[in-house]
């Protein structure tokens, strides 16, 4: 018998080619009179674009957003919204502006608007994360969800493969780690496979630059699932491994995802076989973890830590970090078997 809890968040979703277009009109929903616009460095001109159709509504902007997050961002972000007396925060762009967006939501409750150009998915839910020090301090919040959401696939034509392999794998973390998480059900199970296999099947193309636009679409319409699925799940192993290798070494954050994801997975394999059996559905795979590795290849993603220019001696270290306090994972954590998985993943070495 069925026997289950799902909750959803509010959020306002206005999917499609253009709709970057309708970024004023969805400002007026809010009865938003000064908006700070942030941006990452690749969105500059999406940004002036939206600057010009907001007309007297723009007060300030960020450029540049930069990732992780770091503190002192948000503490001059929050001075430039006082300073101007902002009423709404606009973010263009990918995890960057969006968690700058947050941290400012954090502090003041503004409400934002999400313009996401990559697959990040953190515009759908509730997480923030802050670095300060050598580590990163995430948390829960609703305040910080968007009250809307603009999915534009056009604003992906742009986005290089280099780039849009690790942030769609990023993304499909969500969907592996809500597949096994604490609290599943079957509606966010649903929403999870569905996310993993409309990524999987548009992001090649997407890749090599052949992309149509229902390969597109099809691409950031799997984003979105896995942004819902991240929204109302628990996460694993895999999630506290990447803050902790992220936030502690400075890596690029969509990279260590995809080089970290069949590992976890992989960790995670007889502990919890009918998330993998969904995974290798959605991916058409003999595997769960095998097939993640394969479409990272695939796409030209990064495989290996080392690539990304961590020491190998700082893998003692992230194994004692990321087992230092208990969390839930389908199989027990412990440091030797976690030291496994980063060796695997630090080599680069397809699982087994």
């Amino acid at each position: 018998m069925l026997d289950f809890i799902y909750q959803a968040f509010q959020a306002r979703i206005v999917f499609g080619p253009g709709k970057v277009s309708e970024l004023p009109s969805e400002i007026q929903k809010l009865d938003a009179s000064a908006v700070l616009v942030i941006s990452t460095g690749s969105q500059r001109g999406v940004a002036d674009a939206a600057i010009a159709a907001l007309g007297s509504s723009f007060a300030a902007r960020i450029d540049g957003a930069v990732m992780h997050v770091p503190r002192e961002n948000v503490v001059s972000a929050v001075d430039l919204v006082r300073q101007n007396s902002c009423d709404c925060v606009v973010a263009i762009g990918g995890g960057s502006a969006i968690g700058i967006a947050k941290g400012i939501a954090l502090e003041t409750g503004l409400p934002i608007v999400a313009v996401p150009s990559t697959y990040a998915g953190s515009e759908m839910t509730d997480i923030w994360g802050i670095s300060e020090g050598e580590g990163k301090v995430t948390g829960r919040d609703a305040v910080v969800v968007p009250k809307t959401v603009i999915y534009d696939p056009d604003l992906t034509r742009g986005l290089p493969g280099k780039l849009a392999g690790p942030s769609a794998i990023n993304a499909m973390a969500h969907s592996v780690e809500a597949l096994y998480a604490q609290n599943r059900n079957p509606v966010l199970s649903m929403i999870a496979e569905e996310g993993i296999r409309s990524l999987a099947s548009g992001l090649p193309a997407v890749c090599d630059g052949s992309a149509d636009n229902d390969q597109r679409g099809a691409a950031l319409y799997g984003a979105f699932m896995c942004g819902l699925a991240l929204a109302t799940a628990t996460m694993g192993i895999h999630h506290k491994l990447c803050h902790v290798i992220g936030g502690t070494f400075q890596l690029p954050h969509a990279e260590t995802h995809t080089i970290i994801l069949p590992h976890a997975t992989h960790y995670n394999r007889d502990a919890a076989p009918e998330a993998m059996a969904a995974i290798s559905r959605a991916l058409n795979a003999d595997s769960a973890a095998g097939g993640i590795f394969d479409l990272a290849r695939k796409v030209g993603a990064p495989t290996a830590l080392k690539d990304l220019g961590l020491a190998e001696e700082n893998l003692d270290r992230a194994a004692e970090i990321a087992t230092g306090s208990p969390y839930y994972n389908p199989r027990p954590v412990n440091r030797d078997g976690v030291r496994a998985l980063l060796d695997d993943a630090y080599h680069g070495r397809r699982p087994a």
